[in-house]
């Protein structure tokens, strides 16, 4: 149901999550920067029909999908950061697809430009 949610679960926000950032939040931030236009704005569509849903509906989902969980503090790595809710990571991770350049624009960038 959810494609694009549970490619980003394989991707930065899976199992080795702490390889694309020194914290939760910057991971959350970059997320959009490797992936294309298409894909992001399939991201945004999918996160706010995702975001509907009930509470106990997003936490099923998001075992699913994410290789980890935002909302406990983890030893390793050290200063990894949380997120209160799951609801409140995926807002997040909603505002940062849809205030991407690329997605404003409705265009691709060209990053040499």
């Amino acid at each position: 149901m959810f494609p694009r949610i549970k490619n980003l679960g394989g991707g930065p926000f899976g199992e080795d999550a702490d390889l694309f950032g020194d914290t939760l939040r910057e991971v959350v931030q970059d997320a959009p920067q490797t992936h294309d236009l298409p894909f992001k704005q399939q991201t945004v569509n999918e996160l706010r029909n995702f975001l509907t849903y009930s509470d106990e509906d997003i936490e099923r989902v998001s075992w699913v999908v994410l290789g980890i969980d935002p909302t406990v503090d983890v030893e390793e790595p050290p200063n990894w950061g949380r997120f209160p809710s799951l609801r409140a990571f995926w807002s997040t991770v909603l505002h940062v697809f849809e205030n991407d350049p690329e997605v404003q624009a409705g265009r691709e960038i060209d990053p040499s430009t």
